[in-house]
């Protein structure tokens, strides 16, 4: 049993001004009524740029991140709080921002020797040809400091990534661009050291966009994956490795595709997922038989600074 009373005075974290504000609504009010319905005193806050001032003035005894995105996800709320040395859910200030930042897990993950999708950086439409001609097509472009598949987009031929990148820029000013792997898409979540049960996306739409994630009601959700045991346990292994290599901590979740030779490409992790309806972490916890709430105050419990 949880001694919820330990927690003391508990703020959810939520909305905030990023691309993905939306969801992390969402998110914070999925949280903050497990919370409450598990005798937690815990309270909203839906940041803004008096943030800094509310925490100051209110000093909760935990904080629970439920923000995506630019602002939550990529460390800056992060030092904050541990400036102000309250306990905060998730990954830690260099974790929170390398996992933010596409190129670098890359770069970290290719050191090591893990395997994720050639692919190139692209700052401007006249770089478009010569990434066509070095990596060929197709492509998908992702603007480097977003998720939840924000600005992403396949492209087919040099036209669609010129106009691909029109639409990424209005996120970022430099964007990823990465070798299709034609394949599986699977998701492992990561909760104190350990990997969950793996997920198989399926979708009708190009990947698994925005729409598919949070909109759609086609998207298929396979748990278990249907994966050979082996394969799986190959999945699990390198979706801790990859998790651990950024330095992440507390829960998370690493994206994955695999091509149809069987081979697993590592596409990027996330610090702070969603936790909505259609979320996909509290989807691999149910099935390990934990509920929505069990999952919510296990990640609680792994709050510091």
């Amino acid at each position: 049993m949880v001694d919820v009373a330990s927690f003391g005075r508990v703020a959810v974290l939520f909305g905030g001004t990023s691309a993905e504000r939306a969801v992390s609504l969402k998110s914070g009010a999925a949280v903050l009524e497990a919370l409450l319905g598990a005798g937690v005193n815990a309270y909203g806050i839906d940041a803004d740029e008096r943030l800094a001032e509310q925490l100051i003035a209110e000093r909760p005894d935990r904080v629970f991140i439920a923000l995506h995105g630019r602002g939550g996800e990529d460390g800056s709320l992060q030092g904050l709080l541990e400036s102000l040395r309250i306990p905060y859910t998730g990954s830690g200030v260099m974790a929170s921002a390398v996992g933010m930042d596409k190129l670098v897990t890359k770069q970290i993950w290719q050191s090591l020797g893990l395997s994720t999708p050639a692919y190139a950086m692209l700052g401007g439409i006249d770089e478009c040809a010569a990434i066509v001609e070095k990596l060929g097509t197709p492509l998908i472009i992702k603007p480097v400091h977003e998720g939840s598949s924000i600005g992403m987009a396949k492209a087919n031929s040099l036209a669609e990534l010129q106009d691909a990148w029109r639409g990424a820029q209005t996120y970022d000013d430099q964007a990823l661009v990465e070798q299709w792997v034609q394949g599986a898409e699977f998701t492992v979540a990561i909760l104190d050291g350990k990997a969950l049960p793996a997920i198989r996306l399926r979708t009708p739409h190009n990947f698994y966009d925005y729409d598919a994630k949070y909109l759609a009601n086609d998207t298929q959700y396979l748990c278990p994956c249907e994966l050979p045991a082996e394969k799986e346990a190959e999945l699990a292994e390198l979706s801790l490795r990859a998790f651990n290599a950024v330095g992440c901590r507390g829960w998370g979740r690493v994206d994955v595709m695999q091509d149809e030779a069987g081979r697993f490409y590592l596409l990027e992790v996330n610090t702070v997922p969603g936790m909505t309806d259609h979320s996909l972490v509290p989807m691999a916890a149910k099935a390990t038989g934990m509920s929505f709430t069990d999952l919510v105050l296990a990640i609680l419990a792994g709050a510091r600074c």
